[in-house]
C-alpha cells in the first residue's frame, strides 16, 4: 500500500499596516505551501491552529477547509494560500495539523511545525 503525506512549509510577515501596537494589536499574515510527497492522490480536508502570544495564552483554531478550499493534490502537486492571525503581544508562536484523506478514504495528518510570528523591532 502506497503511503499518503503532505509536507508544509509557511512564511509568516508582521503587518504593520494593520497593527495597532498602543493597543496592543500585531497582525501577522502567513502563506502555507502544502506539497504532496507522497504517492498517492489525497485530500486535505480540515485544520487545526494552535496560536500562543508573548505570554503564553493560546487560541485553537479548528475548521473545515483552509480560505474556502479543499485541495485534491496529486502527487507532486501543491497548494498555496495565504491567510492571517492577530496577537495581543509583538511576537508569538504558530503551529498546526492539516487533516487529510486519501482517495479510497483512509485519514491521515499533516503536521505544521512551529513557526515564529514577530514584529521584527521586537526581537532586538
Amino acid at each position: 500500500m502506497s503511503l499518503p503525506e503532505f509536507t508544509c512549509s509557511v512564511r509568516p510577515e508582521y503587518l504593520a499596516e494593520q497593527s495597532n501596537p498602543s493597543r496592543n494589536e500585531y497582525a501577522f499574515s502567513y502563506t502555507v505551501t502544502i506539497r504532496n510527497t507522497g504517492a498517492v492522490t489525497a485530500q486535505l480536508v480540515a485544520r487545526q491552529w494552535l496560536i500562543t502570544d508573548a505570554t503564553g495564552r493560546t487560541q485553537e483554531v479548528r475548521g473545515l477547509a483552509v480560505v474556502g478550499h479543499q485541495p485534491v493534490l496529486k502527487p507532486g502537486e501543491q497548494f498555496e494560500y495565504t491567510s492571517w492571525t492577530s496577537l495581543d503581544t509583538p511576537h508569538g508562536v504558530m503551529q498546526g495539523t492539516f487533516y487529510c484523506m486519501t482517495e479510497d478514504a483512509r485519514p491521515f495528518e499533516a503536521p505544521i511545525a512551529p513557526f515564529t510570528l514577530a514584529r521584527s523591532q521586537s526581537l532586538h
